[in-house]
Parts: C-alpha cells; structure tokens; sequence
C-alpha cells in the first residue's frame, strides 16, 4: 500500500511551455519511458504514467521535453495503470484500488474504493468515477461524493482497457482488441469503433488548441520490440526491449453506410515476376494474368503502371486484371514483370450488430453457384466437415451469429501453424493445426454448409511498421482472408487466423468485420494470378507459377493519411 509520507506532484513546468496546438500533431516519444498505461491532458499539457518506473510525467508534445513531477515518490507510482485529472485532483488506480490526491501534493494519497479484482483504468467527469476491470468485465460508475456504486457497463473488449471522457461520450481502448470505442456515457451502449494502427493501445486523451477546443484523440501504446544486439564479445543476438510512445488516431465515422476508417497510408505495392523456369518449357501464345488492386472502401488506387513489360488492362467480374502477352515462352529467356500501385490503405470497422442479422432478404440468386458451392477443393461432402457444420452453430439462426460461432467453433479446434500446401479442411480439421489458408478452407466450408455465402479475398500484408517510411518493405508470406455477404447490405470482411490469440478463448474480435491498414486487397472474386496457353488454362501437368517464376513483392510506406 501507499506509505503515510507525502507524494509531490507539483507540476515542475515553465509557464513558457508550449501548448499542443490542433493541426500540430505528431508522434510523441516521453524520453526514458518504459511502458506507458494512462494519459491525460491537463491544462493544454500531457501527463504520462509510466507504470514500470513509477514516474508521473509531464510531456512537451511538441518537443518530447520530459518532467518527472514525483521524483522523489516514484516507487509509491510503480504499478499504477490509470491516470486522470479533474480540477485540482489527481485520480489513479493500482493493484485493486482507485486513490487520489491534489496535484499540489499537500496531503497524502487516499483511497477512494476498493475492488475485488485488480483496478486498470480511470476517467472522472465532474462527480463521476468510470473505472475499467478486466477481471469482472466490466466499466464500473461511481459516485464521487458518495463512493458507491451507482451502475455498471458491460466492457466492449477482453483485455485490459483504459479509457478518457469528452462531454456525453465515454472513449475506451483495449490491448487485445487493438480498439478504441466511443461509448455513450450514460448507457454505455457502443456508438462506433475503430482499429488502431498500433497493436497494445495502453492509454488515450484528447488534446486541446490553445482556445480549448477538443483536437486530437491521442493513444498510447507500450509492448517489447525485438532487435538485433551487436554484441563485441559474442555473435549477434536476439534481444528484446521496451517501447512506447503516443501516436494520434484520426478516424472517420459513417453513419449512413455503416463503418469507420482510422489511421490511413500512402503505400507503394510492387508485384513483380521473375522468369526462372526450374525445367525446361515451350509455350506457345501464353497469357499471363495478374489481378490489380481492387477499388474498396478502405483502399482507393491512385495509380498503376507496370513493370519491366507493358500490360494490357482487361475487366474480369468488375474486377482490374493485368495481362501481359508472350508469344513464345521457353526455359532460354528471363523477363522481370509486373505492376507498381499507389494505395491509400485505411484500417475499417463495420458496425453492424446482431439484430442486423435478423429478417434478411433473400440472397442474389446468381451467389449461389459461386458462393454455396464446394468450388474449391473444401471437402463439403465428408462427413467430418459436414458434423462440424452443425455443430459449429447449434440452434443459431442469425446469420451474424451463426458467423462468429463458426469462427469460434474454429479457433478452438485449430492452431496455427506453416505448412509448404495447403491440406483440404477435413485434414486440417482432424490434424488440429493449420496455415492462415487452411484456417479459410474450414471456414468457407462451415459457412457455405450454414448457406453464408463467403468468399477468398486477399492477397498480401504490407509489414505494419508504419512509422518506418520510404524504406522498401518486403512480407515474409502471402495471406488470406475471408468476406461473407450479409444480404441488404454486402460484403464483410473477416480475417482467417490472426484473431485466434488465446488458447480456448476468449477470442478479439478486431478482425471480425474489420480489417487493419496493411492488408492489401487484389481482385475479388477472380484467381490473383492465372496463366492462359493458346486460349486454354494452363495444367499442373504443363507447369505451375510456382515453376516457372519467383514472385517479388515490396511496399513502401510513403506518408500518413487523415480521413476527410
């Protein structure tokens, strides 16, 4: 507990200190921060908790300046996750507790309450007292005067949360689900939310201009990075190391259309075949057919232009297709070939809840030959696959429901795991670990049996390093998801395996709905990449992609994008 002594946290500031001013937005680094968990924004200025040294800080934004404002209570401060400031009093909680105590530190820290699981974070508005508990599940509100609990909200993620208050919305982010909500304060009911373009968001606060008006939603994050240490007495070695910060997160609501873009970028994406045929070939009149990036709502295309070779642009099922043309193709030549876009990439969240599940329209009859059907080597008709169908969604009916039973129901029989092919889902399913295609085998399966039309989308993840700019990036792999078609509304996206993050449960669900700015998506509905000799497609008895070329893939980061 908190020693009787008293804990200074005199703001230790010039009055010259610069005030964050709205448009002057940055990435703020506290100097000597290890992991950050509350933020707050008091009098135009930043205060930070950093939770491993103990240490109250005070931050410049615009310069990283920073001030230890309990330089001689910092161990009292190890441990504290949730930071906030109303008037003159400062608010925190650690270990099962919620204290606070003047920022003048004339009197020692009291305990407010007390909580049968540890306390993680804190906002006050006037008499009100929001604190998150992971453990419970909950958003517990308190009153100020009396101590006592006057509600509660269901918590909108499953991992640790923190949260800030702006006038009648309660803003929340968790950790696991790489989220922030904008909750009604008074309910608690979720409003929208987005992703955030970091993963471990730990804290958020929202800057003010010089004349006080809400700016910028400020986000912390803190998590252990790897690296390599080049160690004089040894090898090179694999090390690990703290690292937080505090980016801004701009985001977009719409309402009409049912989705909210945050955090976009402008990405170069090279897709580029080198001819190195393994064996030796003779193809006569070969056409060779690479999907384009597609035009959706989280990704517009600025520009395409090719590379190495021209192309001619064909239109596949509304969907862009490069077609470069060889008229004889043998083991003898090597070209280098392919297509330069220009992408501006956003991270998406639809908010469609469960009782948009209910009382759909029929599908589009042409989806059900393209969408319902085992076109693609999904086992449909083993009995293995056919049991789980049933069992994956029970009595459910609701087709949203029925989706993120489906996901559950595989998240909990598979783990992930490379593999050089790709099995049929009834294999994957009975061996229990699967690569990101195998885990879209099973689930297109389940779904197509549940009569959900879905289908493969894709095909690449720029690295998510996006404070790492103008450097050429390159994906360990390629990567697949899935979209499943909710009828009166659309498309949705679902990723196939990065969401399975806690063995047995309980799963994000970041990615149900949702994808994050680095995933690249190709043509939609159509192969990404097919070869045609003399008009017909191309065997395996013929030669394979795989055989005839090695693929190269690069992104570039160029700049971060605020959505208008």
């Amino acid at each position: 507990m908190i020693p009787d002594s008293s804990i200074s946290v005199v703001p230790q500031f010039s009055e010259k200190t610069p005030v964050l001013k709205l448009g002057k937005t940055r990435t703020i680094r506290p100097i000597a921060a290890a992991a950050l968990r509350g933020i707050t924004f008091h009098e135009n200025r930043l205060w930070a908790i950093d939770t491993i040294n103990g240490y109250l800080l005070q931050v410049d934004p615009l310069n990283d300046n920073t001030t230890v404002l309990n330089s001689s209570r910092w161990r009292d401060f190890v441990g504290v996750t949730g930071l906030a400031i109303e008037g003159d009093t400062l608010w925190f909680t650690r270990d099962d507790s919620v204290f606070f105590c003047p920022l003048s530190g004339e009197t020692d820290p009291k305990r407010f309450v007390s909580l049968a699981y540890p306390a993680n974070g804190i906002a006050v508005w006037k008499s009100t007292i929001y604190v998150t508990c992971e453990k419970a599940g909950y958003i517990l509100v308190f009153s100020r005067e009396t101590g006592q609990e006057i509600t509660r909200f269901y918590a909108p993620g499953i991992g640790v949360e923190n949260l800030t208050v702006r006038d009648e919305e309660l803003w929340v982010c968790d950790s696991a689900e790489q989220t922030v909500y904008c909750l009604d304060r008074a309910t608690g009911d979720v409003l929208f939310s987005v992703l955030t373009p970091f993963e471990n968001p730990t804290g958020l606060a929202f800057g003010s201009d010089s004349e006080g008006e809400d700016a910028t939603l400020y986000v912390a994050y803190a998590d252990r990075e790897p690296y390599i240490r080049d160690n004089p007495n040894a090898d090179l070695e694999l090390q690990y190391r703290d690292r937080t910060f505090i980016h801004p997160l701009y985001y977009h609501f719409n309402s009409r259309d049912r989705y909210a873009l945050s955090n976009g970028y402008l990405v170069e994406m090279s897709y580029v075949e080198e001819l190195s045929p393994l064996d030796p070939i003779d193809l006569k009149n070969l056409e060779w057919r690479m999907a384009l990036p597609a035009e959706t709502q989280r990704q517009k295309v600025r520009k395409i232009e090719p590379i190495g070779l021209p192309f001619r642009e064909e239109i596949q099922d509304g969907q862009r297709i490069a077609v470069f043309q060889f008229d004889e193709l043998n083991a003898n030549e090597r070209y280098v070939f392919g297509w330069k876009a220009l992408l501006e990439v956003w991270s998406i969240k639809y908010q469609f809840v469960p009782k948009d599940g209910e009382n759909l329209p029929p599908l589009p009859e042409n989806f059900r030959d393209r969408y319902l059907v085992d076109n693609d080597n999904l086992a449909m008709e083993t009995e293995t696959i056919r049991k789980a169908a049933k069992e994956a969604i029970g009595t459910e009916t609701n087709i949203l429901r029925q989706m993120y039973s489906i996901r559950n129901y595989v998240y909990d029989r598979l783990s992930y795991g490379i593999k050089p092919h790709i099995d049929p889902p009834d294999v994957a399913l009975n061996r229990g670990i699967g690569s990101c295609g195998e885990y879209l085998g099973v689930l297109l399966a389940l779904a197509r049996l549940n009569n959900i039309a879905c289908r493969t989308v894709g095909r690449y993840k720029c690295p998510p390093h996006p404070l790492k700019r103008n450097l050429p990036l390159e994906p360990d792999f390629n990567h697949v998801w899935m979209e499943f078609y909710l009828p009166g509304f659309g498309w949705l996206p679902m990723e196939s395996n990065p969401d399975d993050t806690n063995e047995g449960g309980p799963y994000p669900t970041r990615f149900f709905m949702g994808l994050a700015w680095y995933h690249a998506e190709m043509g939609k509905g159509v192969p990404f990449e097919r070869l045609l000799s003399q008009g017909l497609p191309l065997t395996k008895e013929q030669a394979s992609i795989g055989e005839l070329a090695i693929n190269h893939v690069r992104f570039t980061i160029l700049e971060e994008l605020q959505p208008e």
